[in-house]
Parts: structure tokens; sequence; C-alpha cells
């Protein structure tokens, strides 16, 4: 079976890149089985680049770097992109515009899901950036879906948890019971679910162990790009206009 080709932008982080991989590949194998595995074209950046970028609120150089990305990706025969990275999506504007090729966005992907659950108040949980800046919240909006963030002091726990620990690949049984903690609290707060709003909280969260139904973007964002590349999914993933 011929494959249509997926982008990947990576390296944000390279444990992140490396769970988009895998879960590709093993959904492709389970999709046509023996040997098959997926056609994939990775760009991936040096993290550190990108973070000095992030601190430094220089967001139109980060979005420039991953648009050449993009650019790189078309050139080298991907047929649609797609960001490995929650928080970069922040740019995906820029991204998107980079090149024609289909752009499958990680909010819009998650917010079909949550909508088609029933779902309309989830708890975020990401890096502060994407937590505090408003592009995640705006998008889901117009699906009918208010999100959540916990307060200023457990965002910065949850930000400390993804930078200083998943990204490197440290996963912690004492983390993982504060993030457990923050969805309980958010619970009695009225979240009738949560999003794992960064590429690496599955590696120490499981959608089906807690106390609201989870929702893991990463997982729902390469079931979109496996549909690509099967040929399931062959209508533009541009918002119009």
């Amino acid at each position: 079976m011929a494959l249509k080709k997926i982008g990947l932008i990576g390296g944000m982080s390279f444990e992140g890149t490396a769970v988009y991989y895998r879960k590709v590949n093993e959904a492709v194998n389970r999709h046509l089985g023996e040997l098959n595995s997926a056609e994939i074209l990775l760009d991936s950046v040096n993290f550190q680049d990108i973070v000095a970028l992030q601190k430094s609120n220089r967001w139109a150089e980060a979005g420039a770097r991953l648009a050449q990305a993009a650019r790189n990706l078309k050139a080298g025969g991907a047929e649609c992109v797609m960001i490995c990275a929650v928080t970069m999506h922040l740019v995906a504007d820029a991204v998107e515009a980079a090149t024609d090729l289909p752009f499958i966005h990680i909010v819009d992907e998650a917010a079909k899901r949550l909508k088609a659950a029933g779902c309309s108040k989830p708890l975020l949980i990401a890096t502060r950036y994407t937590m505090e800046n408003g592009f995640y919240s705006a998008r889901m909006k117009p699906h009918g879906i208010h999100v959540m963030v916990p307060d200023a002091d457990d965002r910065t726990r949850v930000h400390n948890i993804i930078f200083d620990e998943l990204s490197v690949g440290k996963v912690l049984d004492s983390s993982r019971d504060v993030l457990v903690s923050l969805i309980e609290k958010a619970r009695a707060q009225g979240a009738d679910s949560v999003i794992f709003g960064c590429t690496e909280i599955c590696m120490i969260l499981e959608t089906d162990k807690l106390p609201l139904p989870g929702f893991d973007s990463t997982a729902i964002h390469v079931e979109a790009a496996v549909e690509f590349s099967l040929g399931k999914r062959v209508e533009s993933t541009r918002q119009p206009g």
C-alpha cells in the first residue's frame, strides 16, 4: 500500500518526538499488519535553541525557525506537516503559511475528540506558555469548549515537571501524585475532563487511571496523521480564511 509521507517537526523535546515516532509506526502497523511501518520525514530542531527563544519572548523568531523546518519537509517529499509539540502551536500560523501542505493542528484534533465525547470544560495540563498565552483556549472556544487551567502556583509546578523532568526522560512518582492532585482539585471546581496538553504528559499519566476522563492530545494528533497517511483523511485541515 502506498502511504502518504508524514512530515514531523520535532526535537521539542526529543523525548516527546520519540513518542510520536513510536506511536505513528505502531498505529500504521496495527492498520496494515506484517512488517508495515510509516513513511515519515523528520526535521528535528535543537530544543535548547527553541527554549532560549521562548524564555526571551522571541516567538516570531521561533516561528521562522519552524517555518523553515516545514519548507525543509516539503522539499524532502513530505505530504503533510505537523508540529510534535503543543506549546509550539503558538506559532502554528507561521508554520502553516510556510508551505501549501496540509497542516494537522493538534488543538483542532483534541477539540473534535472532546466534543464527540460530550466534554466541554476540560482542565488543561501543559507548559506555562500553553496554559497562560491563551492561544489554546481561543482555538477551543469555537467548538463550545471552555478550557480551565490550574492556579499560578500549580502552573509553575506543572511547567517544572515538564521541563526539568519529562523532557529529559525523568518520570517520578511524586510528580505523578502532584498532577493527579491537580486533576482532583479541578474536578471539585467543575472540570469534566483533562487534556494532556503537552507531548510528554503521556509519559507520566494514563488517560484511564485518572479522577476525570483523560484526552491524550499526542495520541489524538497521531491518529489524525495516520488517517491522512492511509488516505482516509483527504480534506484540507486549513482554517477558513
